[in-house]
């Protein structure tokens, strides 16, 4: 983490005031976090929490960064997991080759079993 102190000082923040972010915004922060290497488990545990019941606000590239932020930072969300996996099924079509290739990579490294996905 380059700028450690603004992580630190975002994940303070953030979590009470996550159900003002949209969708993209939630899932950029996490995308953020997890590619700077900045594993703030109280943060992402908001994030799925916050974003679980507004799942059909994101785009798919939305979900598919979603979830590839927490397999990439090593934290486990099995209920968003399971969330993202029911919910991608009727949109499956909206995928492309990337969003489904990295979603396919974050639940099998999370070790998330969805075999209707």
């Amino acid at each position: 983490v380059k700028a450690p102190r603004l992580f630190d000082a975002v994940a303070d923040v953030a979590p009470p005031r996550l159900d003002m972010y949209n969708s993209q915004q939630l899932s950029m922060l996490s995308w953020a976090f997890a590619r700077s290497g900045a594993a703030a488990t109280p943060l992402f545990e908001a994030i799925a929490v916050e974003a679980q019941p507004r799942l059909h606000e994101f785009s798919a590239q939305g979900i598919a960064n979603l979830v590839w932020s927490y397999a990439k930072i090593g934290i486990s969300a099995p209920t968003l997991f399971d969330a993202v996996a029911a919910h991608v099924i009727p949109r499956i079509d909206e995928f492309n080759p990337r969003e489904l290739t990295n979603m396919a990579w974050s639940f099998e490294v999370r070790g998330v079993k969805a075999p209707r996905l």
